[in-house]
């Protein structure tokens, strides 16, 4: 069992431009389900075996698609998403980057209408090991096993996983959120889910500075999660105002340091590692390795 993806989920590629045709074939060759391929101009032909189709709706009503990856560029990538959704797909996993805040604001409000799940923008993606990936995120690392990854960014889960994979940790399911200020799905959403998820046994959420994030799903794993959670912060050294690396990882405000963060996360019985290696240590007492 896994959330959000398995081997059956019915996946198409939107844009297949040099970036989207690579992953697309990447993903083919993990095992995940491609069915379709989305790029306007290029419909009627096909790619490692799959059929591509001109417009989303073509791809859907052909291929039943139910879960669509977009590699359209930024300035398209808000047409692309609405149209998956309006095509009947109904999660949508944003690779692209650079997407404008107002587009994505606008639709979100969409999406909500359509009961269409938004993983990103921004995102590597997700994976559930040996069953399907969605993204970019390098299969070879990743192991099948008990522990849900969350992360806001995407070579942080890298890392992450190499080190659980190492120690004998798999992974039921690994997400990158996407690193950009505003979002789809957050932690808490993914928590439900994996809280819910019967392969599942511990949760690694790791963040970084910027937004509140952290501090809302401090709050709600003590609520509502009763699966052993872990917690990992970067950017201890951030300098306020300075951007690191993700657009939503600025610190404009007391709560978005990476301390206030450690702090609220301790405040709620989260154990938060230091390191990387320290998070496989917290994992390791608390499912017994």
């Amino acid at each position: 069992m896994s959330i959000l993806i398995n081997q059956l989920t019915r996946v198409m590629v939107q844009g297949l431009g040099r970036d989207g045709s690579f992953h697309a074939v990447e993903m083919k060759k993990y095992g995940t389900n491609v069915v379709a391929g989305v790029h306007p101009g290029k419909g009627g032909t096909y790619l490692e075996g799959f059929p591509v189709f001109n417009t989303a709706q073509e791809a859907v009503e052909e291929t039943e698609a139910e879960c669509s990856v977009i590699f359209v560029p930024a300035p398209f990538a808000e047409d692309a998403i609405l149209a998956a959704a309006n095509a009947g797909i109904n999660l949508v996993v944003a690779v692209t980057e650079g997407i404008p805040v107002l587009d994505v604001s606008g639709v979100l409000m969409e999406l909500n209408e359509l009961g269409t799940r938004l993983i990103g923008p921004n995102s590597p993606g997700l994976i559930s090991p040996g069953e399907s990936k969605v993204g970019i995120m390098p299969g070879g690392i990743f192991q099948r096993g008990p522990v849900g990854v969350i992360s806001r960014s995407g070579t942080l889960t890298y890392e992450v996983v190499n080190q659980l994979t190492a120690a004998g940790f798999g992974q039921s399911t690994a997400i990158g959120m996407g690193g950009d200020p505003i979002i789809g799905m957050k932690y808490n959403d993914y928590l439900e889910l994996l809280e819910s998820d019967g392969d599942t046994e511990a949760v690694v959420i790791v963040g970084e500075i910027g937004g509140s994030d952290e501090q809302d799903a401090a709050a709600f794993v003590k609520e509502k999660i009763t699966k052993p959670v872990v917690g990992y912060i970067v950017g201890r050294s951030a300098p306020p105002g300075k951007r690191m690396g993700h657009a939503g990882a600025i610190v404009e405000g007391a709560s978005g340091t990476a301390a206030a963060k450690v702090e609220v996360l301790r405040d709620h019985g989260i154990p938060v590692a230091d390191t990387v290696e320290h998070i496989v240590k917290l994992i390791s007492e608390k499912l017994g390795g």
